[in-house]
């Protein structure tokens, strides 16, 4: 199984990037069907924009002279999406591939200046990140997502990250299918305003169940698409499993999901308070590794986040 060693053996900050389908659809005004970047690959005037989006994140680590995680725009690439999207299973196959390509492109043009840079093939959980209609078991999930992981395997990522997961089981069918493709994966958990999962399970009953199922499969845990308020709270702990907290992508707004979902603008909240409230978290979570944002952010944010945590920003 390919290692992380560039990640999980430093105490160095990784940057990533930020709410990459709320910039695509509210600010570079491209369509997003079921919220679906992937498609936006075959669009050249939707990749230079792509392009564009991601050289200003490579450019904070650049100036902060970080890692980066590059994230894949697979979110919701994985073959059960394919008949809501219109497209054959091989078709999305094929636009994972192409997302790894490009991701690659990428990390080829900053290599000299931002090192290390991983690919991180994301995948995105079976129903909808804000209000799950249902919950598969763990091999429910395994089966759903192994084409998908498979295919990013394949295309070369370094590893695989499950973005917005709603609950334990399909952490751990996740986390089984990147083991099986012989990829570390990195598991992160969306939350409501209550700091719990949107199946009322808590952090670190979800985290301690997929550890349990998984032999401590995931290389750390993550919490994205929640404002910090949301979950700073259940951060205050000193128990271990706060060790296996190691990356933060959290929203610009405070608006709960249910609100984000029916919003027809942007909430792009306040970059500098986004900041500050990162550099306090950092102080709670002792293996925090990685930066970015989810919902809402964008380079402003992280530049931000960047200067709270390590002084320096673009």
């Amino acid at each position: 199984m390919k290692q992380l060693d560039p990640l999980m053996t430093t105490t160095r900050p990784f940057l990533t990037d930020g709410g990459f389908e709320t910039w695509m659809l509210f600010k570079e005004g491209f369509d997003l069907p079921e919220f679906a970047a992937i498609v936006l690959l075959d669009d050249p005037k939707a990749r230079q924009a792509m392009r564009q989006y991601f050289d200003r994140f490579l450019s904070a680590a650049a100036t902060a002279e970080t890692g980066f995680v590059l994230d894949t725009n697979t979110w919701r690439g994985g073959a059960h999406w394919a008949e809501k999207l219109g497209r054959t299973v091989d078709d999305l196959m094929r636009l994972n591939a192409a997302s790894v390509a490009f991701a690659q492109e990428i990390r080829d043009a900053w290599s000299t200046r931002v090192s290390p840079i991983l690919i991180n093939g994301v995948v995105g959980p079976a129903g909808d990140g804000y209000a799950p209609d249902r919950t598969p078991n763990a091999d429910e999930a395994q089966a759903i997502h192994q084409p998908q992981v498979t295919a990013l395997a394949a295309a070369g990522v370094d590893m695989i990250s499950g973005a917005t997961i709603t609950n334990a089981p399909e952490a751990i069918g996740l986390a089984r299918a990147a083991a099986a493709a012989g990829l570390p994966s990195v598991i992160s958990f969306t939350v409501e305003t209550d700091g719990c999962l949107p199946t009322g399970q808590t952090l670190p009953e979800a985290i301690a169940e997929t550890d349990a199922e998984t032999g401590d499969a995931p290389a750390y845990y993550m919490i994205n698409c929640a404002h910090p308020d949301h979950f700073t709270e259940a951060l205050a702990s000193k128990a271990n499993w706060i060790k296996r907290i190691g990356g933060l992508r959290a929203n610009a707004s405070r608006l709960s999901h249910a609100e984000l979902d029916a919003a027809e603008t942007l909430d792009d909240g306040d970059p500098t308070e986004f900041g500050a409230l990162h550099g306090a978290l950092a102080k709670r979570l002792p293996h925090l590794r990685v930066y970015g944002g989810c919902c809402g952010t964008d380079h402003r944010h992280v530049d931000c986040v960047s200067r709270h945590i390590h002084g320096r920003a673009s």
